[in-house]
């Protein structure tokens, strides 16, 4: 795999219950080494419309033709506002990979969506399609799942655009300017 492939990152920012939308982040790096481009957005806070969203980011990057992969910090933005990761790579051909530092615990999950979603049945169900992989890393493991390519070829991803730590590049970069935009200064960990 080359090293300089182009992926790009999506992360939302911190938000506070009570808050309408949320901002999300797009970024467009080089393996893990070379920043190329910046995506904006805005999401519907435990809405619908997290898919059309990072769609819409993806068609409209001019960079939409060389993405190798697109990279998820989880399965949800602004709350539960599901990705629908099949859509998304049935739509674009690009493959696609959810990441999460920690293990989802789907029964409290399931637990939260039951006391604030109508439609949580469906939430929980996008949540859960696919299969949970736990990728090991020099640090500790991260949980992913992907769409348009192998568990080989996403540790491969994952392995080439990590720096330090766990988090890829283009997550981790998502995250600081998500938090940086909303907050004032960045904080916490991608």
């Amino acid at each position: 795999m080359k090293k300089q492939i182009r992926l790009l990152g999506i992360d939302d920012g911190p938000f506070t219950f009570g808050q309408q939308t949320s901002i999300v982040i797009g970024v467009v790096m080089r393996g893990g080494a070379y920043l190329e481009c910046i995506l904006c957005n805005t999401i519907t806070i435990d809405g619908t419309d997290a898919t059309e969203i990072c769609l819409d980011m993806i068609q409209h990057s001019r960079y939409k033709k060389q993405l190798k992969a697109i990279l998820l910090d989880g399965a949800t933005l602004g709350g539960f506002n599901v990705i629908d990761i099949n859509t998304i790579y049935e739509k674009t051909q690009i493959p696609i990979i959810t990441l999460t530092r920690d293990k989802p615990n789907f029964t409290k999950i399931e637990d939260v969506l039951k006391k604030h979603f109508v439609d949580w049945k469906d939430r929980l169900t996008l949540i859960k399609k696919g299969t949970l992989h736990k990728i090991l890393t020099k640090h500790n493991p991260v949980y992913i799942k992907i769409n348009g390519l192998s568990i080989s070829e996403a540790e491969d991803i994952i392995k080439l655009s990590t720096i330090r730590g766990v988090i890829p590049e283009p997550l981790r970069i998502a995250h600081l300017i998500a938090s940086g935009i909303t907050q004032g200064e960045s904080y916490g960990k991608a």
